[in-house]
């Protein structure tokens, strides 16, 4: 679809520098963006391509406004408004409401009229399935399953029994939602398996990225709150608790029982301990080890950033050293009345 750049300024609430009746169809980059599209600048490492865009708008802030070669809807959030803009040019394809002749829906079920059940989908007994959602190829809904309003199962997803899913969340493809905990109780013959009762609790507003897994809780539920967005192979152990809005990037694994709070954002690859809070709005950067519960708002780190190899190897070997030189310290305090071993900071805390 084709939209005039006065209407976008009257609808998101931009100024508008330049004709209005200019029409644009789709989004792109700065530098690959033609005379049909829009573009946007929010992050300056890309400041040098505004002056060259072919562009035909660009959304950038008031600072940033002078130097484009193109009309401009200044916004003081040129991403997010340039977000909202790329969905009205790039609507999910609309729906074919009805169950395709290759799914399998049980007689106890319920959906929705203005729903869509797509080819080789499955939907189990007394599962519930809202108006105009989407329940995509390949994918199975369990019983007794919710799935609300305007919700989209990509493809291939999986839901798990009594798994509620709140209005407007995205599954993407290959995520598991509700599958058993890592649940096994030691035993002298090896481990017994813990039955996992629980479900899990989905709130509006959520997307979830592909092959995410969320476990079913062990005997109450697993808890996403709204808002969240979880990015791609992200684990979600049973009884997690994720507060609203927060955001967690790829390949993090957050243990059981463990609780983070609103507004959070995680970054990749980054590991949660069991039975641990995160209060609300703490930053986690990427490749971080979280062992204790963070009370305080903040940005933490544990990760140690790269070095050469060379550089690499020689802070290995100090780190290796460090006990000698920590005993060789002690011996030459006690001489001076200073702290003996066991005195002092040790770092446990």
């Amino acid at each position: 679809m084709a939209v005039t750049l006065g209407e976008l300024a009257v609808r998101f609430g931009c100024e508008l520098r330049g004709e209005p009746g200019v029409r644009v169809a789709r989004v792109g980059t700065l530098a690959g963006a033609g005379a049909d599209a829009l573009a946007f600048l929010a992050n300056p490492r890309y400041r040098a391509q505004l002056d060259t865009t072919s562009a035909a708008a660009v959304v950038v802030n008031a600072a940033a406004a002078a130097a484009a070669p193109c009309a401009v809807l200044v916004s003081e959030n040129p991403y997010a408004t340039y977000a909202r803009i790329a969905q009205l040019l790039h609507p999910p394809p609309p729906l074919n409401p009805g169950v395709h002749p290759s799914a399998v829906v049980h007689a106890d079920a319920r959906v929705d009229a203005s729903a869509e059940v797509a080819a080789l989908a499955v939907v189990a007994a007394g599962a519930v399935i809202g108006p105009r959602a989407f329940i995509g190829p390949h994918c199975t809904v369990g019983g007794d399953a919710r799935i609300g309003e305007d919700v989209r199962l990509v493809a291939r997803v999986t839901v798990g029994s009594r798994v509620e899913i709140g209005a407007r969340t995205i599954v993407q493809p290959g995520a598991v939602l509700g599958g058993d905990g890592f649940g096994f109780a030691p035993d002298k013959r090896g481990w017994v398996k813990v039955p996992q009762v629980g479900a899990v609790r989905i709130g509006p507003d959520v997307e979830i990225g592909a092959n995410t897994a969320i476990d079913r809780g062990a005997i109450e539920d697993t808890v996403i709150e709204e808002g969240v967005k979880l990015d791609n192979l992200v684990q979600v152990a049973h009884n997690v608790r994720i507060g609203a809005h927060t955001a967690i990037a790829a390949c993090v694994g957050v243990s059981g029982s463990t609780s983070i709070g609103r507004r959070c954002m995680v970054g990749g690859h980054t590991g949660f301990a069991g039975h641990i809070n995160i209060a609300d709005d703490v930053v986690v950067t990427g490749f971080s080890m979280i062992t204790h519960s963070i009370k305080e708002p903040g940005v933490y780190s544990s990760g140690i950033p790269f070095e050469d190899a060379r550089t690499w190897r020689r802070l290995v070997a100090r780190f290796k050293r460090l006990p000698l030189l920590e005993g060789r310290v002690r011996r030459l305090e006690r001489p001076a009345g200073g702290p003996t071993s066991g005195d002092g900071d040790d770092g446990d805390e």
